[in-house]
């Protein structure tokens, strides 16, 4: 079975994609961004995934990839394509090779003229292919920079993209306006820049008069892509929050080992945030627990100290605890987490339990 999932980056619009062989539990990652690296590795963990490669369709010019933050944290090969320049891959990809992840595979095609490093990732039985900047929904990349050329993006275009079979869905590199993928027959017969017969030197003077603003990014990006998003500070992000061994979720906040709260309890702000009758409740309570029910905490935020103690949100199973973290964050709490599990895992580990009459 494949496994298949389409991650987005608000600040740059960028889509990612997981793409895994379920049979083999291996994955690959298309267009990895840096600072999603938390988000990713929480997601392949939760979907028990290994990393085989990161794959990026181009340097990119409005963010940095997270391939090299990747291959730190979880050992997995970046690929990238030789004509990009980029220095540090470990596959430099030419025109129809295929990166692998367990019976599965993409080919890749140069598809040029965005950047002279473009290609275009198909999946093998070419029911997908992921187009990166060379062709967006209902648009395409720009060509007044890096080594663009509408001529060639154009030929990439109309003689690799869409002679792949009409059914084939395309996921693009970023949409704008919240479209998410789109289709060989579709982007043949209405994207309004190349579709239908809309010539070359059509296309060419189409391009020409985009006008569109210099890429914020660009200053950044481009020389961090071009060493696959190396880090020159040695300085790696996402290890962790720096005061606990908490574990990044995917679905974004962290989560600590009811172990160690048992452990460093004094040291902790602990908040329950279950009703009043269960906290008094026959599973108990975590030793110095305060108990503000979830309903109540946005207001009662100020209850808790501003010092330097982490706060710890614990509920029955860490459902409504997780919803807690959020809570604080909005309420400017840098220092939280939810305790995974909740009570329910607290006793399966028979750790120290309060109850009501203590």
């Amino acid at each position: 079975m494949l496994v298949f999932r389409q991650l987005f980056d608000p600040q740059s619009s960028t889509y990612s994609y997981l793409l895994g062989d379920r049979a083999s539990n291996e994955a690959i990652l298309i267009d990895p961004v840096f600072e999603q690296a938390a988000r990713d590795m929480a997601l392949l963990r939760e979907l028990e995934l290994g990393l085989v490669t990161t794959l990026d369709t181009h340097a990119h010019a409005d963010h940095v990839t997270g391939a090299w933050l990747l291959k730190q944290r979880l050992g997995g090969k970046i690929a990238i394509s030789a004509a990009s320049g980029a220095e540090g891959a470990d596959i430099r990809l030419g025109d129809g090779d295929r990166i692998s992840f367990g019976k599965r595979h993409v080919t890749a095609l140069a598809t040029p003229g965005h950047t002279n490093g473009c290609m275009t990732f198909v999946l093998d039985d070419e029911s997908m292919a992921f187009t990166g900047d060379t062709l967006l929904i209902r648009g395409c990349g720009r060509t007044d920079f890096q080594q663009g050329s509408a001529h060639r993006l154009y030929l990439s275009i109309k003689t690799r993209i869409f002679t792949l079979p009409d059914d084939c869905l395309l996921w693009p590199g970023h949409d704008y306006r919240g479209l998410t993928v789109t289709s060989v027959a579709e982007e043949k017969a209405h994207n309004p820049r190349l579709g239908g017969n809309i010539s070359e030197s059509d296309f060419a003077g189409y391009m020409e008069h985009l006008g569109l603003p210099h890429p914020r990014q660009i200053d950044i990006a481009v020389p961090a892509n071009m060493i696959c998003g190396r880090l020159t500070d040695g300085v790696l992000a996402t290890e962790g929050p720096g005061w606990a061994p908490a574990t990044f979720t995917f679905a974004g906040f962290w989560e600590i080992d009811p172990s160690w709260v048992e452990e460093h309890g004094t040291a902790l702000q602990i908040v329950d945030v279950r009703e009043a009758e269960e906290f008094a409740g026959p599973l108990g309570r975590v030793p110095g627990a305060l108990n503000i029910p979830l309903g109540t905490l946005a207001a009662r935020a100020g209850e808790l100290s501003r010092d330097e103690r982490p706060v710890i949100t614990v509920c029955r199973s860490g459902a409504r605890s997780a919803q807690a973290v959020t809570i604080l964050k909005k309420a400017g709490f840098d220092k939280v987490a939810n305790m995974a599990g909740g009570m329910l895992r607290w006793r399966a580990l028979n750790l120290p339990t309060q109850d009501a009459r203590d």
